[in-house]
């Protein structure tokens, strides 16, 4: 299949201070050389500790943020070379779902209103009555009675909230929706519902999503395929099934052996990596992961000082599907 999202090797670096006259003294590495795919219906997971530049990513693919260098694609058309007119057009075939529901919709307009503002934005032919009408079909459609429009968000719990923002992000009818950790802020008890809300939206409306989340238990359910980071850097990608059942860079190795495991009695073999994350400030030389990689512990000299000179490149192993940024995977 044809991928209808892509970004291809978006970099992002941001400013950190600045010196007397102006000029940027630090720089911030928050991604680097990164290259993925999605097609349609179907949902890409993309995860990794906190602060590794999974988010930076969807916002670059959407065009919120403005790469450094690289393009982001969707279908034909190259994202960030629009500006004005024609990026606010297609927008409307682009849209986010927040992590946070309680802080994502203005306390201030009620559920109609909010819902109805990609309607007015996007699709100015319609009349009030319009998009009064069309409010209520999202409510039905993310589980919710038309009746509750009038209310204001205060008035429903943290799953409705979110709920009414994935009816918002579905208004101005998306291909292409970028979940940014959309169940983190949710009770447990709610997250799969809307996970199953999230899926079962996907197939009635071949929508492709990015699926954001430090949840691999989240992921394992919902994505077709896993992509792995690691200080800006994607480590391993591969389809879920094949990641979760054999992953073979040691940081996704180290990611699934902390899940807990679902099975009664059961417990995984934990790796524990050594030292901390290292600073986007200060990226390593070489292999971003190798300051805490366990596979080095068992390198000859030369090994181990190509794992701090050469960075390894995303490549294909035995399994042409299943793509590793390791020297030493194989």
């Amino acid at each position: 299949m044809t991928p209808f999202v892509r970004g291809v090797g978006l970099v992002k670096t941001f400013p950190a201070a600045h010196g007397v006259f102006g000029r940027s003294t630090k720089t911030v590495h928050a991604v680097t050389d990164v290259s993925l795919e999605i097609e349609r219906a179907t949902t890409l997971g993309l995860v990794g500790e906190s602060g590794c530049g999974k988010s930076t990513v969807g916002q670059m693919l959407l065009g919120l943020i403005r790469p450094t260098a690289g393009s982001a694609y969707l279908g034909d058309i190259d994202v960030t070379k629009l500006r004005g007119e024609p990026l606010r057009r297609l927008r409307a075939r682009m849209q986010m779902i927040f992590q946070n529901p309680y802080g994502s919709l203005n306390p201030r307009l009620r559920v109609a209103d909010s819902i109805a503002l990609p309607l007015r934005l996007h699709r100015p032919e319609m009349t009030r009555a319009q998009r009064l009408a069309h409010v209520g079909e999202l409510l039905a459609l993310v589980g919710l009675r038309a009746d509750q429009a009038s209310r204001r968000p205060s008035e429903f719990s943290g799953g409705q909230r979110q709920r009414i923002v994935i009816a918002r992000a579905l208004a101005a009818r998306p291909e292409f929706i970028f979940a940014d950790e959309p169940v983190s802020a949710l009770d447990v008890s709610v997250q799969a519902q809307i996970v199953n809300l999230l899926m079962d939206l996907q197939r009635e409306r071949q929508l492709s999503i990015l699926f954001v989340s430090h949840d691999l238990k989240v992921v394992q359910h919902v994505a077709h395929r896993v992509a792995v980071m690691y200080l800006g850097r994607i480590v391993e990608e591969a389809p879920a099934r094949s990641l979760f059942a054999g992953a073979r860079h040691p940081y996704t190795q180290a990611l699934i052996s902390a899940a807990p495991d679902p099975r009664p009695g059961q417990k995984r073999l934990r790796v524990i990596l050594d030292g901390e994350v290292p600073s986007p400030l200060r990226p390593p030389g070489g292999c971003s992961f190798h300051p805490r990689c366990p596979l080095t512990k068992g390198l000859d000299a030369a090994s181990r000082r190509r794992c701090q000179t050469e960075v390894p490149a995303l490549r294909p192993l035995t399994n042409e599907h299943q793509r590793v940024a390791c020297h030493f995977a194989s």
